[in-house]
């Protein structure tokens, strides 16, 4: 396979994916916030958490539809620019998109008419019940797109079939409950919900700098402040959770997003800051937090976070036992009956994907050097640097988040909305939980190489026999495509903003030519 066909389908797959993502955390967080403030309407009857709803709910829609249209584009890619990946793992990955589409898009989309359309044709419980199913189907969908994507990062409940040459399901429930899927999801969704948060707050803190519907401003405020406060919690807890997964079936991430180049003795040390160096194998100005690593990775002071040169030595070991399985299955293709090769198969089966590793640099695995195979193993080290800085920025933006909404949900509770300095910040802030959870992703997808599926296929092998040219294309095509999309989300959305919530009427908290009324910013 061209080397450039595949560099050029993982940058048109990293960009739409990203891409996606802009639009798709939005939607997690704004869907409950919508049921968190229509619950409030349906509890006290007063019209302006009806007009705080319907708001937000605008800007709702705007990035729901954005969501969908960029989302569908990305799954025919798997088609499209990955042929290979979709016949050899479809059956598996295949099953939960499929639920996806059938559970949860239409369960949303089925309720989100009624959401915009029966405020008057609906009861106050009726038309809350439509919102609530929107948000579930929302996140739904979320669960099952990142239980196929955590069977990417662990396959269990699968198995290579040398008849079918492909990956088959053995045990759906162990896909369903794969425990990074699980905490993919949880600090995910988590990470929407912060994003929305940040969004609600910085739009309503414009609208009190500038003196404009007040009283829209402060409740909106106060609902962003206790659900981000909440939610960026959360997400610091749920990611840890995250991390502890990655001790047990994601070392070689865990070690590069470290920077720990070789083994320590139990506790391992947190390099809170250094300078790593993928080609002397070696972090520069290294600050050192000595134990934290090791508690936070393993739960305890006696186990071992296992450094890249050791994972380097395991990957040898599991490519010259995928050499065998990867003559058994020759054998089985030529003879399904030669039981000797099947017996081989069974003890060597399982490393398989890093004998096709060797497929880079030699066409039949089996008649590789020491040097190809060493070269393969160091290949399994992800891009350190990146993994390294991509991870700090985003914990740093995460802990900076619980800071900004903790201040928020103590100026809101004093009703200290109106503090300047404060509203300043929560404007500029909009975009930072954006950026960490695009960085998110990447750690989780770079730190997955060289690996489609981890341990299983490699990268290289996915793709479809394309051309340069096509996959330029396509690539410019869908950048502007998207850029022209992003111009007009961003458009309406400054829109909408402008607008107001009232888009016309007046301010029903501001009496005719009267003062801001003084009442509490509460239901």
């Amino acid at each position: 396979m061209d080397p450039g066909v595949v560099d050029l389908s993982r940058l048109q797959f990293a960009l739409t994916a990203l891409y996606h993502f802009l639009f798709v955390p939005l939607t997690l967080g704004l869907s409950f916030m919508l049921v968190i403030m229509e619950s409030v309407y349906v509890m006290t009857g007063r019209q302006i958490w009806r007009q705080i709803t319907q708001f937000w709910g605008t800007i709702f829609g705007i990035n729901f539809v954005l969501g969908v249209a960029t989302g569908l584009t990305m799954e025919f890619q798997f088609g499209t620019n990955w042929s290979y990946f979709s016949h050899y793992v479809g059956d598996i990955f295949g099953a939960p998109l499929a639920i996806e589409g059938l559970m949860a898009f239409f369960l949303e989309a089925t309720f989100v008419g009624l959401m915009f359309f029966g405020w008057d044709r609906l009861s106050k419980l009726g038309h809350l019940f439509a919102t609530f199913m929107v948000a579930l189907g929302t996140n739904f969908s979320a669960l099952w797109i990142l239980i196929a994507n955590g069977w990417m990062q662990n396959p269990v409940g699968a198995v290579f079939n040398p008849e079918t040459m492909r990956m088959e399901v053995v045990d759906f429930a162990a896909v369903l409950f794969n425990p990074i899927a699980q905490a993919k999801f949880v600090h995910t969704v988590s990470a929407g919900y912060v994003i929305a948060s940040a969004m609600v707050l910085g739009i309503s803190a414009l609208y009190l700098l500038r003196g404009q519907w007040v009283g829209f401003a402060k409740r909106s405020m106060t609902v962003a402040a206790a659900f981000g406060l909440a939610s960026s919690l959360s997400v610091v807890v749920l990611g840890d959770e995250s991390g502890y997964a990655l001790t047990d079936n994601q070392k070689m991430k865990l070690a590069a997003i470290e920077a720990a180049w070789h083994t320590e003795p139990a506790p391992a040390g947190l390099t809170l800051f250094g300078m790593p160096n993928s080609t002397t194998r070696e972090t520069a100005y290294a600050v050192n937090i000595p134990w934290v690593l090791g508690v936070i990775a393993t739960r305890s002071l006696d186990k071992e976070v296992t450094g890249m040169s050791e994972l380097v030595l395991l990957a040898q070991e599991r490519i010259e036992s995928g050499r065998h399985a990867f003559g058994a299955v020759e054998a089985l293709k030529a003879n399904p009956d030669d039981m000797a090769a099947r017996e081989i198969f069974a003890r060597h089966g399982r490393d398989l994907g890093y004998g096709l590793l060797l497929t880079r640099y030699v066409e039949d695995p089996r008649n590789a050097t020491a040097a190809q195979i060493q070269q393969a193993a160091w290949d399994t080290v992800p891009n350190v640097p990146l993994m390294f800085w991509s991870f700090r920025i985003m914990a740093m933006i995460g802990f900076a988040m619980i800071g900004l909404f903790a201040t928020a949900f103590l100026l809101c509770s004093l009703r200290k909305h109106d503090t300047r300095w404060f509203l300043r910040l929560a404007v500029i802030a909009i975009p930072l939980p954006w950026i960490a959870a695009e960085l998110g992703w990447i750690i989780a997808e770079m730190g997955r190489q060289p690996w489609a599926i981890e341990g299983v296929l490699p990268t290289f092998m996915g793709v479809s026999s394309l051309s340069r040219t096509a996959l330029w294309i396509t690539i410019v095509g869908f950048t502007v495509i998207y850029g022209v999309l992003a111009v007009i989300e961003v458009g309406l959305i400054v829109r909408t903003v402008k607008k107001g919530p009232f888009a016309g009427q007046e301010d029903p908290q501001l009496p005719p030519g009267g003062p801001i009324p003084a009442t509490p910013a509460v239901a």
